[in-house]
């Protein structure tokens, strides 16, 4: 049985549908990432399982337990908000101990607990202090340690990181996912960034428009994503669309409007004139000069448009002789190698039929 059960859940606003019979099953102490844009129904979702909305239809189960009749106070949930919403008249310590005296503990054990959480999240010698006191980090780390303190079965955390800068949260990334793997307690995240989700997750869910796109590992998402949205939004992606016009052996070949003609593997045959595209990431194509580029199932002439230098690695903008644009990530291997081509330069663009991922054209 899954610790949490989603089912046929679905929330209306008036005429807007924002989450459309949504079915998820998450496992104990699993660090699991509801991803998507800013209107998926990814926060509408996660304010139900809290407990401070309810759904129109479908059911929410923990351990096997329908939580439509608990309020959020009674629910062995707790929830870490982008703002943090810590009291910001009580210390560290105080805040942390609100949810103790709040479910009634007795006063006598409450100091070991929250010393003992406050270990935990490494901020034993900050009880004192006062969130204006604190950084960015220490305040995430003390609403973690608040929402932990009480030992529920399962943390929601909706953009917990969105307020950090990024090196500080990156490291605090790091912070969560080696707390998450100490308590063991299942996490429910919600972000917009899939950089962040790819880093976190154990499984992540993509969502678009109230449903769910496409459950999965990050590396499968990444690699083997099932729509057109899940590839163009996880990671950066060539989206090569249009008409199947042969599939022989495994591969389909796509009629690609001002590219040409493009092959890739297929594992299941596409019926010939079905709307399909390829999803081809940066880093598979290769660039050559024109007439030094190896043997490949796909080689186009192109100019190089473009780029930008991101340190171990450049991002090359460009455009096929056709007119189609094309992005290429190579990595900068050479010391002090800023970068391979000029803006201006022809070059070749090759990669083989099983670089690229088959994917439906649902936009067609």
């Amino acid at each position: 049985m899954a610790h949490l059960e989603i089912v046929d859940v679905t929330r209306r606003f008036g005429d807007f549908l924002a989450v459309d019979r949504v079915t998820l099953s998450i496992a104990v102490g699993e660090f699991f990432t509801l991803l998507g844009p800013s209107g998926c129904g990814k926060t509408t979702l996660l304010r139900m399982i809290a407990g401070f909305d309810q759904p129109d239809g479908g059911r929410i189960l923990l351990d096997g337990k329908d939580l439509a009749d608990l309020p959020p106070e009674e629910r062995p949930v707790r929830t870490v908000f982008q703002s943090y919403a810590l009291f910001p008249h009580m210390t560290v310590q105080g805040n942390v101990a609100f949810p103790l005296k709040m479910a009634k503990t007795p006063p006598a054990e409450i100091p070991a607990k929250v010393a003992q959480m406050l270990e935990g999240v490494r901020l034993s010698g900050f009880a004192g202090r006062f969130p204006h006191e604190l950084s960015g980090g220490q305040r995430q780390r003390v609403a973690i340690a608040r929402a932990l303190v009480t030992h529920p079965t399962l943390l929601l955390l909706d953009e917990p990181l969105a307020a950090l800068d990024a090196k500080l949260r990156e490291e605090m990334q790091i912070e969560l996912i080696n707390l998450q793997r100490d308590v063991g307690i299942t996490f429910v995240y919600v972000t917009h960034d899939q950089t962040e989700a790819l880093a976190l997750s154990h499984r992540i869910a993509v969502m678009n428009k109230g449903r769910v796109e496409q459950v999965d590992e990050p590396d499968r998402l990444y690699s083997f994503p099932r729509t057109r949205f899940v590839a163009d939004f996880i990671g950066t992606c060539n989206l090569l669309a249009g008409p199947v016009t042969d599939t022989t052996d495994g591969v389909a070949t796509i009629a690609v409007s001002n590219l040409g003609p493009v092959v890739v593997a297929a594992g299941v045959a596409p019926a010939q004139g079905a709307a399909g595209a390829v999803a081809l990431r940066p880093e598979k194509v290769r660039l050559a000069a024109p007439g030094t580029a190896a043997a490949a199932a796909n080689r186009f002439a192109g100019t190089i448009t473009g780029f930008l230098y991101q340190g171990d690695v450049t991002m090359y903008m460009v455009r096929a002789a056709q007119g189609h644009p094309m992005e290429a990530l190579l990595a900068n291997s050479a010391s002090g190698l800023a970068k391979f081509f000029e803006v201006g330069d022809a070059v070749e663009m090759s990669w083989p039929a099983d670089a690229g991922h088959y994917v439906e054209d649902e936009t067609r």
